[in-house]
């Protein structure tokens, strides 16, 4: 297993853990040069969705690897989390949020 999808299934078990929804593990490295996977998840509440963010990122720490930079905040109803070759999107499933995702 690459070391980016280590990070990846550190990531998925982290959103799994803290109950997030619609969780999609997209492998993006033959497309774009950004990153190499897209983890995309969404949650009930603003308070889900926080303990989504914590959790992944006490996984993230406790296997050696820190976020790099976070937009958006508990309030937001999509945050995005980038670890360089894992970028982890958040969305708020209510009212808009990931219906998008389902699509896919």
């Amino acid at each position: 297993m690459t070391e980016q999808k280590k990070m990846a299934k550190i990531v998925y078990e982290a959103l799994d853990e803290k109950k997030g929804y619609d969780i999609k593990l997209i492998d993006i490295s033959e497309i774009t040069m950004i990153a190499d996977y897209f983890v995309i998840a969404s949650g009930d509440s603003t308070t889900q969705i926080q303990a989504m963010i914590n959790n992944v990122e006490e996984h993230m720490h406790k296997n050696g690897y820190a976020v790099k930079r976070v937009e958006g905040n508990k309030n937001s109803t999509w945050v995005l989390m980038d670890f360089g070759d894992v970028i982890v999107h958040i969305f708020d499933k209510a009212p808009h949020g990931s219906s998008w995702i389902t699509a896919m």
